[in-house]
């Protein structure tokens, strides 16, 4: 379970309103506990509903409250709710935002629609079918065949194990009701255009028809009103945004939108939404190379996969913070972009993407089924490639107005891989604001706008192509199993596994400074590190699955990712290692007296040498004074002078080292490492570092074989 479980109860799960993109004052979520049956596959409804399942947690999930697998049987659920007296003579839809895959819905006893997709949101007009007192009764029958169907349903199988992944099948995004008038606001289209300064808003109605209806749009930043026009409906009311300000990883700006439905002069209905002025395209560097632009700049693409599982919700994420939680790690951690892998992710997602600024590449979500003709690319049935093409649309449909999205991925890997010219073509037809990878890895057919190629560990980069930008879609792989943080204690899987966190992060930088080298010598434009977290028995995660310990962060691993795509701050030596040069210490073998790290400590008897200090043959250790006793004590003093962030330890030790900053312990480090390692000083540590002079002291032991010692401290200027 992660942290964020104690937060869910039948009361409160998911109660934020679940569109940010068309938003309403008046709603009411269905989200709690509702009855459950689990029936044959072809049964009907039950007559009795026996449990409880907490809505909107996929059934196999832990914090649903079943936790079962359910292949071969579909479920039913059932709960009951009143419509808000408030709502008067308004009409009522009822909006799913996910169910995965099958789902047919009845309001008392009236079959309201049937819906198949597992990854877009879908709504009834449940008005007619509701009675005009009393409790109403929603019933929902859904059928999920994972891995037996041809649908897309990205890493989900029956039976998981490396990269494929527990079902989440059932209701698994929230489940709501609004009241709307007789003609209202169904959806918008947002279009930013930073050449012509405008921002093209399309506003789409449902319900009864009516060509007397105008539309109203403005834009605010902040409190102030930058744009107001009036059109027509299904037609882009173009805003004139002079001097727009545009939305970046460094900047994420968003104005906000009211559109108003107009009927003459009285207001039918009303909503909010929000647009980021931006644009994504490809573009030629200084030296003829085509990159990736973002505002007619080349960008740097150094991102995340992320498949979005969770160890207690699986598709669904205990709560909208931890939601966002993982996008605030990868920002802290330098990606400036997310790879949203095979799966599509509820709307706040994006919102949260949108308002931290990431750079997403949207995966279309592949399915399996096909028969292999020789040519690299396979047949789908007519069935399996029309649901195919239909989820991709909605995908573009329903999620086309965040400006994060700056990437569609058609196909990952070849699964599924099926007519890429014409899918290809399509797609840039369809959305031509965005660009378009054909394939990431594998079978590239030299359509799209970049060249993805896959490398484990990596890095590697594609041949250059003069009308394609050249990337690296995946790579790393990087596995560390965390005993008591995976999901189970043996037998986890990695691309390349660490023994423990000091070679993960040298691995780690080896890959940064690879990158860097390639974005240079091989023009690559972007990276993709596989992964945000461990996901079940894979365990090449930033984070573990249960997001209690972050594997991968040091200031300066940040500052090289950060380098790739912007100028990075340079450590500043505080006080120094003996890398380079040695600094002298004074030191001694002898037991010393007591409060030896104090800062006022008499350490004028101790002998002075140059670092680094240990056994000749170290690994990786210069060696200026030797040191063969059991153990050895350090102290020097420095003096601090100007601005620095993100204070480190920059440390070699082996073996057992304990280290003090003005008499305060900052680091008590077990074993020993093989070479040197960066450690973030935490709040305490920081607190004892301060202008002026400052006493670093240092204990070291040897326990087994070799012997070696060097610490420094280090800080990052702008």
């Amino acid at each position: 379970m992660t942290r964020w479980a104690d937060e869910v109860t039948p009361e409160n799960v998911h109660p934020e309103y679940p569109r940010p993109q068309l938003v309403r004052d008046e709603w009411l979520n269905l989200n709690g506990l509702w009855d459950l049956a689990l029936q044959p596959e072809q049964a009907g409804r039950p007559g009795t509903f026996g449990r409880d399942i907490l809505v909107p947690f996929p059934v196999e999930s832990a914090l649903s409250g079943v936790m079962e697998r359910v292949e071969g049987k579909r479920l039913w659920y059932r709960r009951t709710f009143s419509v808000p007296p408030a709502w008067g003579e308004k009409r009522v839809l009822l909006h799913f935002g996910a169910v995965d895959w099958d789902a047919a819905v009845w309001v008392n006893g009236t079959q309201v629609g049937r819906h198949k997709g597992g990854y877009d949101p879908f709504s009834f007009d449940v008005t007619e079918a509701l009675r005009e007192v009393g409790p109403q009764e929603l019933v929902v029958s859904v059928l999920d065949p994972s891995d037996a169907g041809t649908q897309p349903r990205g890493k989900q199988v029956r039976q998981p194990e490396g990269i494929w992944y527990t079902p989440s099948s059932g209701i698994w995004q929230t489940v709501w009701l609004e009241p709307v008038p007789e003609t209202y606001l169904a959806g918008l289209q947002l279009l930013p255009d930073i050449d012509a300064g405008t921002l093209g808003v399309t506003a789409h109605t449902g319900g009864a028809e009516g060509s007397e209806y105008t539309v109203e749009v403005s834009a605010q930043d902040g409190k102030e009103r930058v744009a107001k026009l009036t059109g027509t409906v299904g037609k882009a009311v173009k805003l004139p945004i002079s001097n727009a300000k545009l939305w970046s990883p460094d900047d994420p700006f968003l104005y906000d939108l009211e559109v108003r439905l107009l009927r003459g002069n009285t207001v039918v209905d009303r909503v909010t939404s929000y647009a980021g002025m931006r644009k994504i395209a490809l573009g030629k560097d200084p030296q003829g190379v085509t990159r990736l632009f973002l505002n007619d700049e080349p960008l740097f693409h150094f991102g995340l996969l992320d498949q979005g599982f969770w160890p207690d919700g699986l598709y669904t994420a205990p709560t909208d913070a931890a939601l966002r939680y993982d996008l605030e790690v990868a920002r802290k951690a330098g990606f400036n972009t997310v790879r949203k892998h095979v799966k599509v992710e509820p709307a706040r997602w994006y919102y949260h993407a949108d308002t931290l600024g990431f750079l997403v590449w949207q995966d279309m979500p592949s399915g399996d089924a096909y028969v292999d003709n020789g040519s690299g690319e396979i047949t789908r049935s007519p069935e399996s490639a029309a649901q195919f093409e239909r989820e991709l649309r909605r995908m573009i449909d329903t999620r086309a107005n965040s400006p994060s999205i700056v990437m569609w991925v058609l196909f990952n890997e070849g699964w599924g891989q099926y007519d890429t010219v014409r899918l290809t073509e399509w797609l840039k037809t369809y959305d031509p604001s965005r660009l378009v990878n054909s394939v990431s890895g594998w079978n590239d057919m030299g359509v799209g706008d970049v060249h993805d190629v896959h490398a484990y560990p990596g890095p590697e980069a594609p041949p250059l192509d003069p009308d394609r930008a050249a990337v690296l879609g995946e790579f790393g792989g990087l596995g560390l199993p965390v005993p008591g943080l995976s999901w189970q204690d043996e037998a986890n899987w990695g691309y390349q596994e660490y023994g423990d966190q000091a070679a993960l992060l040298r691995a780690y930088g080896d890959l940064l400074e690879g990158v860097r080298d390639l974005s240079v010598s091989q023009r690559l434009a972007a990276a993709i590190y596989t992964q945000t977290t461990d996901v079940e028995t894979e365990v090449n995660g930033l984070m573990t699955y249960d997001r209690a310990l972050v594997k991968i962060e040091t200031p300066r691993l940040k500052y090289v990712a950060r380098g790739l795509y912007k100028p990075f701050p340079a450590p500043r030596a505080l006080s120094p290692t003996s890398e380079a040069e040695g600094a002298t210490w004074r030191y001694t073998t002898e037991p010393p007296a007591r409060g030896w790290h104090a800062p006022n400590f008499d350490d004028s008897a101790w002998s002075q040498g140059p670092g680094g200090f240990g056994e000749a043959g170290t690994t990786d250790g210069v060696v200026r004074t030797p040191w063969e006793a059991r153990d050895l004590w350090l102290r020097r003093d420095f003096t601090l002078k100007g601005s620095h962030t993100d204070p480190y330890l920059r440390i070699h030790h082996d073996e057992d080292a304990e280290v003090y900053l003005n008499g305060r312990l900052i680091a008590n480090l077990p074993f020993y490492t093989v070479n040197y390692v960066d450690i973030p000083l935490d709040e305490p540590a920081r607190a004892a570092l301060k202008p002026g002079r400052n006493t670093l002291s240092v204990h070291c032991k040897r326990v087994a074989f070799g012997g070696f010692c060097d610490v420094g401290i280090y800080g990052l200027t702008e």
